[in-house]
């Protein structure tokens, strides 16, 4: 099996990984609004989805067609890296419960989760989102997606987070 056909099953797993966070993420929705749920940052929401949309299709497209070298080292450092970006993700998942979403939503009255990796962190999900995005393409030396997607992912973070600190400052 060459190297681009393994990347692409790497790259097709964390898809499917995808797909069980947006299963996540809806029934999380639906709660959510069902106890009064309050949807903020709509307007960027779309921006985000084609952005990880895009790292994944950027990725595999860049590794079939400029076919770049893969550097073992490079490849292995960063697959540990994914690694522990889905364990850090799965990890927020579970700490925020019912409260997660890719969507910023927040329930009155529903206590700030300040537990698991929120003890450290006040986004640890998106120090995953990060590690992520420029690990990934980087296991097959897909640098142009890993630097193109990471200094749009700035861009896309810091409204995110403003949106999100707005969000959760506004009074229960």
């Amino acid at each position: 099996m060459t190297g681009q056909v393994l990347f692409t099953v790497l790259v097709s797993a964390v898809a499917l990984e995808r797909v069980a966070e947006l299963a996540v993420s809806r029934r999380n929705t639906h709660w959510s609004l069902a106890r009064g749920g309050v949807e903020s940052g709509r307007g960027h929401y779309p921006f985000m989805v084609v952005l990880h949309t895009g790292l994944l299709v950027g990725a595999l497209v860049e590794v079939w067609v400029r076919r770049p070298d893969a550097v073992w080292v490079l490849a292995w450092t960063m697959l540990a890296l994914v690694a522990a970006a889905q364990a850090l993700r799965w990890w927020c998942i579970a700490t925020l419960g019912r409260q997660w979403n890719t969507r910023v939503i927040i329930v009155p009255g529903a206590p700030r989760v300040t537990g698991g990796p929120y003890r450290r962190l006040s986004h640890p999900n998106y120090v995953a989102v990060a590690v992520e995005g420029l690990a990934l393409p980087l296991v097959h030396s897909a640098w142009v997606t890993a630097l193109v997607f990471t200094v749009l992912n700035g861009f896309l973070l810091a409204t995110r987070i403003r949106t999100e600190d707005t969000a959760l400052a506004r009074p229960a």
